[in-house]
């Protein structure tokens, strides 16, 4: 299945990019989370304006990404989530979570597609998140998750 790509996939492309992927996966994931459109031969026009938009974005949004970056690499953000003996947290810790506790410390919306956790927080304690916040940089976040 050809799909036009509206936002940028890990392992897959960027925004604007055509690729061709599994019908499951098109099907069932891609198309109805708003990630990509079927392609057409009509969807040129469709590409065409994802890119311009894309390029425009990443020209504003470069420099605003540095000074953010700045922000969330300044200090630990902590976490507070409930937890049992021995440290051992009720579940994990969330994309969501780590979100809200990134957007409360810094003053600035952080996207929860944008985290990469590498294992699962099941613990307290420090922990390393990467935030992407732009095609070009990177952040890497301590977060310290404490017992609530």
């Amino acid at each position: 299945m050809k799909l036009i790509l509206t936002q940028e996939v890990d392992g897959l492309g960027a925004a604007g990019d055509v690729v061709e992927v599994k019908d499951g996966y098109g099907r069932n994931y891609l198309i109805p989370r708003g990630d990509a459109i079927r392609w057409t031969r009509g969807g040129e026009k469709t590409i065409e304006s994802i890119k311009a938009a894309r390029s425009s974005r990443a020209l504003r949004d470069h420099d605003h990404a540095v000074e953010v970056k700045g922000k969330l690499e300044g200090k630990p953000v902590k976490l507070a989530v409930r937890s049992g003996e021995g440290g051992r947290l009720f579940g994990r810790v969330t994309v969501a979570d780590i979100a809200a506790a990134l957007t409360e410390a810094s003053g600035e919306q952080v996207d929860k597609r944008t985290i990469v956790v590498g294992n699962p927080i099941k613990a307290l304690g420090a922990h390393e998140v990467s935030v992407k916040l732009h095609d070009e940089v990177s952040a890497k976040v301590a977060l310290n998750v404490v017992g609530a």
